[in-house]
């Protein structure tokens, strides 16, 4: 039976955290003929352009690979993908049999409901997110993004823990 094609979101802030998110779902999520797309937030405010103000509620159109590699391109969104995420991006999308197609989506505002909208509006069928590690105080006061889209999020969501002294 064919499978409906998947779309998997990963949540990136292009830390190391939200590399071991990509490379996890990459690794153990992602199949032949899915669709990743990587949900990156915004803190508001940063419009350098004026196109940035009709993206304000809906966020970006979904970015392809070709351009969110193009750094001239993601300064238009003032996003910066690191290099790691745009090789891991890459190879996956070559080594993958079927088609993988990987797109960007560029929300701005608060990144707990963000990427809540995120997965209702693509819509996702599955989100990796990394959780960051924030300490205690700073997490009572920030609220953890990763437990409430978890707990708000209307799709699985996989929480990648990020350990830094696991040695397999």
């Amino acid at each position: 039976m064919e499978q409906v094609d998947r779309r998997v979101g990963v949540a990136v802030d292009f830390s190391a955290c939200s590399l071991k998110a990509l490379k996890w779902a990459v690794d153990n999520v992602l199949r032949d003929g899915d669709s990743l797309i990587l949900v990156a937030v915004r803190p508001e405010g940063h419009y350098e352009e004026g196109e940035m103000q009709l993206w304000e509620k809906t966020g970006s159109p979904l970015i392809p690979v070709s351009e969110f590699s193009d750094p001239i391109i993601m300064k238009k969104y003032g996003v910066k993908p690191d290099p790691e995420t745009l090789d891991i991006v890459n190879t996956a999308a070559k080594q993958k049999q079927a088609c993988i197609v990987a797109v960007m989506k560029i929300l701005w505002g608060d990144p707990r409901e963000k990427i809540c909208e995120a997965i209702d509006n693509i819509p996702l069928s599955c989100l990796v997110i990394g959780n960051r590690g924030l300490g205690k105080l700073k997490r009572a006061i920030l609220g953890s993004v990763s437990n409430y889209v978890v707990n708000n999020g209307a799709c699985p969501v996989t929480v990648v823990k990020n350990v830094d002294n696991e040695h397999h």
